[in-house]
């Protein structure tokens, strides 16, 4: 195609659903004020208009850029004017032109055009022939599928033997989409519009073949329904005479058309449709028949169609959890990134998170929390002692009594097939001779298998990869190997001082206030009290007891103000009348350094501790004691220390022979509590050089590290945790191994400011942190030689088959 030199400025009329040719007489109805306006002063002037298509025919008010470019300058025949006050208008194309410039004038749209004029507007002969003749057969297949045209167009179309002309006749009198009349009227080459146009009217002949397949079929299931609805009223008529009533019969009509509206897979709508039917051959009050009720009601009360949609507002999701928790900055971290990837991809499915810490520290309102920022519904499924697999997969419907499992009436609970489910407790499934719980779950938490869960009572498929799966548990090691892999573990540590006391300060203290009818300015519980609470009323890792002891005080407060006082105040000096004695003592520290007493450090279930180790030597025959409840890892790691001890000899004048003729006691106080791990290592070393140099230690720093036999000090667990309870104890220095010096970002503010922290690789930069060098103080004359005392360790290792005899 190319642009004519002559370009005209002529009114412009867009076209709603309608698309003209050159040499097509058209008439249609104008409605717009635009498009009448531009009618009238066309028809004043030269009759002539340019017609376009609009791309989207709901607009009223097209923009320039909503209309497309190409379209036809039309000559005006006669507008008439009809007696429903529409403007009817005939028209004839002429030419096709483009648009150079649009012009908003008022009160209708003026254009600039340019006639374009069509290149390679004839075909070779034999070319011409082969297109005509496909294009006819193509239009026959077309005709023969569409609504019927008159007889004497068909017969024009099909007799026409000049291509332009039957190109002409196809598309002027039959309908296409606008967006193809378009593309046929844009493109420029004859045999391009041709091949065009073969195209389009294929793809229309498939569609309408398709179109009467789907008719075909509606029509034989309206005819089976047909046949269906008459054999019921039949049967309701036999019904009557019989005195049977028209009552299962209704509540089977009722079950089918519910069943219907559902629009199951066609195999399970058979299957419960089956199901509805049998009640037509069962006695009302027969037992059967209340099985298939219960069954029936069961299956339509689930949630199938419901759905709800994903909040994934990063921002708004970080304010919640923040609103519900305090701390816990890696668990909203990985929370945050399952909230972040859900907004990049809503379809992604699979990520099941598993939960573990101590009690208390708000593993299950964390699930809360998610669900509430995510938006979705929330069921809780609580699964400690459960030992039955049918509490999962549930029973079989033949059984009396049986009901679905536990997945299928959290889903029913929260009334949506996408909900939170959080499975509680799942380190303490059991299992019996009734099955493995754990076994079924494997199915519920594997995505590759969870979209056609099969509960035995249903009996059919359930989507469960929708929903979001949160476990929780205390501890991994009950949970098995197949079932702990396809959960992503999420560790909640147990929580620190500060962190107990934020959380008792913005979130306890209010919620019981509340829940006892008081008002913060009835009770009010200072700062000072609350620490109290937690150092002496409370030892836990998580909140719970510290939440009691808070109940306790609020009614302890209630009962003054029924006796009529105004207001309480609850510092920790009167703490006492409101909670009694202190059920516990604080770690504190020795008043002075001390030779063969180590502090050491170490995690328990309720958190940080510190841990004094104490040696004495006595005289003996080398026998060594070891006392305070130590398992069997620590046992191991004592007798390593002494060994290790025995390499250190010379240079902490320590009697080489002291493994014969000296015996040790190893003690840990509190022997009533369990201790084990290997982590008490370099608190051993430095406990028997001190008692056997004599050498005190001292009292303000505490250490933690496993120690090799070489002297090299390893990573341990737990560095949060011990580190807050050296700082409650008033520690001033730990010593850690070195690959656990990337964990001290990660510690409280309050614990990294008021702490030093010394990174020992080695044993020997642990004793000279320890051990206090001017109270030195022997059990025995050292025979070892200024030079050995001077050597680093590695040098005694090198020398010590000369100087060291070890067996």
């Amino acid at each position: 195609m190319k642009h004519s030199s002559q370009t005209e400025v002529m009114p412009a009329l867009p076209m709603r659903g309608l698309v003209i040719f050159p040499g097509m007489v058209l008439h249609f109805d104008v409605g717009r004020d635009k498009s009448v306006h531009a009618l009238k002063t066309a028809a004043a002037g030269n009759r002539k208009i340019f017609l376009v298509a609009q791309r989207d025919s709901s607009v009223s008010d097209p923009l320039f850029d909503e209309i497309y470019k190409i379209g036809v300058i039309a000559e005006i025949r006669q507008i008439l004017r009809t007696p429903d006050n529409t403007t009817r208008v005939l028209v004839e194309g002429l030419t096709k032109a483009r648009v150079l410039a649009f012009r908003e004038t008022e009160p209708f749209i003026e254009c600039e055009v340019a006639p374009v004029e069509s290149r390679l507007t004839t075909v070779p002969a034999d070319e011409a022939t082969a297109l005509l003749r496909v294009l006819t057969d193509v239009f026959r297949e077309y005709s023969s599928l569409a609504p019927k045209m008159p007889p004497e167009l068909y017969e024009s179309i099909i007799t026409e033997k000049n291509l332009m002309n039957l190109f002409d006749k196809i598309v002027f009198n039959i309908y296409l989409k606008v967006e193809d009349k378009q593309r046929l009227l844009e493109t420029g080459s004859l045999k391009r519009r041709i091949e065009a146009l073969i195209a389009i009217l294929e793809n229309e002949a498939d569609v309408m073949e398709l179109e009467m397949d789907i008719h075909e079929r509606v029509r034989d299931a309206l005819d089976k329904n047909q046949r269906e609805y008459y054999l019921r009223e039949q049967m309701r008529v036999l019904s009557k005479q019989l005195g049977q009533g028209d009552d299962l019969i209704e509540e089977a009509d009722e079950y089918i058309e519910e069943i219907e509206s559902l629009a199951f897979e066609p195999e399970i709508e058979e299957k419960l449709i089956r199901e509805a039917e049998r009640l037509l051959k069962l006695s009302v009050h027969s037992q059967e028949a209340g099985v298939v009720r219960t069954y029936l009601d069961t299956v339509l009360d689930m949630p199938w169609k419901n759905l709800t949609k994903d909040k994934t507002d990063i921002v708004k999701a970080e304010a919640q959890l923040n609103r519900d928790h305090y701390g816990l900055k890696k668990v909203k971290e990985r929370i945050l990134e399952l909230f972040a990837v859900r907004a990049l991809n809503p379809d992604i499915r699979g990520q099941i998170i598993c939960l573990v810490g101590p009690p208390g520290v708000g593993k299950t309102s964390v699930g809360k929390s998610i669900a509430k920022s995510l938006g979705r519904k929330y069921a809780r499924i609580s699964l400690g002692g459960v030992r039955d697999e049918a509490e999962i997969r549930g029973h079989r419907k033949t059984y009396i009594g049986s009901m679905p499992g536990r997945i299928v009436s959290a889903f029913k609970q929260a009334k949506s097939m996408n909900p939170l489910i959080l499975l509680d407790e799942i380190d303490k499934l059991g299992s019996d001779y009734k099955g493995d719980p754990s076994s079924a779950l494997l199915e519920v938490l594997d995505v590759e298998q969870n979209s056609k869960f099969i509960d035995h009572y249903l009996e059919i498929p359930l989507d469960l990869s929708r929903a979001l799966f949160v476990t929780t548990a205390n501890t991994i090691d009950t949970i098995p190997s197949p079932l702990l892999d396809r959960m992503e573990v999420i560790e909640l540590g147990s929580y620190t001082r500060e962190e107990k006391f934020n959380i008792a300060r913005k979130h306890l203290v209010p919620k019981q206030l509340k829940k006892h009818g008081e008002k913060a300015s009835m009770l009010k519980i200072r700062d000072s009290a609350i620490y109290a609470v937690i150092d002496f009323y409370t030892r836990e890792a998580g909140v719970r007891k510290l939440e009691q002891r808070i109940a306790a005080i609020c009614r302890k407060a209630a009962k003054k103000f029924v006796a009529g006082e105004k207001s309480v105040s609850v510092t920790s000096q009167n703490l006492k009348d409101f909670l009694g004695v202190k059920k516990h003592t604080p770690d504190i520290l020795s008043k002075q350094d001390e030779v063969g007493v180590v502090n050491g450090l170490a995690w328990t279930s309720v958190g940080g501790v510190l841990m004094p180790l104490e040696v004495a030597v006595m005289e003996g025959t080398g026998k060594i004691e070891i006392t305070g409840s130590l398992g069997e890892v620590m046992t191991e790691s004592s007798r390593l220390a002494v060994s290790l001890v025995r390499v250190l000899a010379p240079r902490y004048g320590i009697n080489p022979d002291f493994y014969k003729d000296k015996d040790l006691h190893i003690h840990a106080p509190e022997g009533a509590v369990p201790k084990d791990g290997p982590s008490a290592g370099i608190a051993m070393v430095s406990a028997l050089v001190s008692a056997l140099s004599g050498i005190a230690v001292r009292r303000d720093v505490a250490m933690t590290g496993e120690v090799t036999l070489h002297g090299k000090v390893l990573p341990i667990g737990g560095l949060k945790e011990k580190t807050m309870a050296a700082y409650k104890a008033g520690i001033k220095t730990v010593v850690i191994p070195p690959e656990n010096e990337p964990d001290i970002e990660e510690l409280d503010d309050v614990v990294r400011n008021n702490l030093k922290f010394i990174i020992a690789d080695d044993i020997t930069k642990v004793l000279s942190t320890a051990l206090v060098k001017t109270n030195i103080a022997p059990y025995e004359k050292p025979p070892a030689t200024l030079e050995t005392e001077l050597l680093p360790l590695s040098e005694i290792k090198d020398k010590g088959n000369s100087a060291v005899k070890i067996d």
